[in-house]
């Protein structure tokens, strides 16, 4: 585990120490879940899911120094393993993940003295981003393509409207004219969705440009970086299954 040593101070460095914790997180419960799970023994000791700045997770035991240099995760997190369904218990472990990481973002914040308008920015670029639990269960994807639903829908109304207005003082357009700019507005909108998509994996959209693939299974999209699928390997793939699916199974 991390040392003493290890001290973001500003706003931009608690915050790219929040979001490599944060990625090695998600990380343990999508792409490398089997792992995980493995690792989360009932037979062994309490033990804490650590993310660490580098984007590395661990399973671990609690620190052993009291009071510990940073708050801890929730202890016992393996002892639940088998008493639930594992969808249910990744998402428990999701949220407490999600608490401390804002546990561990405003002790840096408290101790290195940040005032109101540092802490409500440092807030504020955390909220941007989804939370772990929304990741984790594809509630992130699910607001985004809410919100662009309604972002379309309210886009497409102004423009009809403006083009209705337009119309009155320049008299109608022609049909191949109006073809032409329909067109043009169903290509603005599907670029608004597809630039909203979020990836299973690590959360976040990238330039349009990566390479993407959906699970077949559980129609969550990922870039391939994330889930190590090159755009070579997907020609040979008939039907892809994420990490997550593809390890789904029952358990008793």
């Amino acid at each position: 585990m991390e040392g003493a040593q290890y001290n973001p101070r500003t706003v931009e460095e608690v915050f790219k120490d929040f979001k490599g914790r944060r990625t090695a997180l998600i990380k343990a419960l999508t792409t490398d879940v089997e792992e995980f799970y493995q690792q989360c023994d009932p037979g062994k000791e309490n033990l804490c899911l650590y993310g660490f700045p580098s984007e590395q997770w661990e399973v671990n035991l609690p620190a052993e120094e009291v009071p510990p240099e940073l708050p801890e995760p929730v202890l016992g997190i393996n002892f639940a393993r088998d008493g639930m369904h594992e969808k249910d218990w990744i998402s428990l472990v999701a949220v407490h993940s999600d608490s401390w990481l804002l546990a561990v973002a405003f002790y840096f914040g408290a101790r290195f003295g940040f005032d109101k308008a540092d802490r409500k920015r440092l807030s504020n670029m955390i909220h941007d981003l989804p939370t772990i639990f929304e990741v984790v269960t594809g509630t992130a994807k699910k607001q985004e393509k809410a919100k662009s639903s309604v972002a379309n829908h309210s886009s497409s109304k102004s423009k009809s409207t403006a083009k209705a207005r337009a119309s009155e003082s320049r008299g109608k357009f022609t049909r191949e004219s109006q073809e032409k700019e329909e067109d043009e507005e169903l290509d603005e909108e599907d670029e608004e969705e597809n630039g909203e998509t979020l990836c299973g994996a690590c959360g976040e959209n990238t330039a349009s440009d990566d390479f993407w693939i959906c699970c077949d299974l559980c129609q969550r999209w990922f870039h391939g970086a994330c889930v190590k699928i090159t755009p070579a390997r997907a020609e040979h793939i008939k039907q892809y299954k994420c990490p997550s699916c593809n390890n789904k199974r029952v358990r008793g």
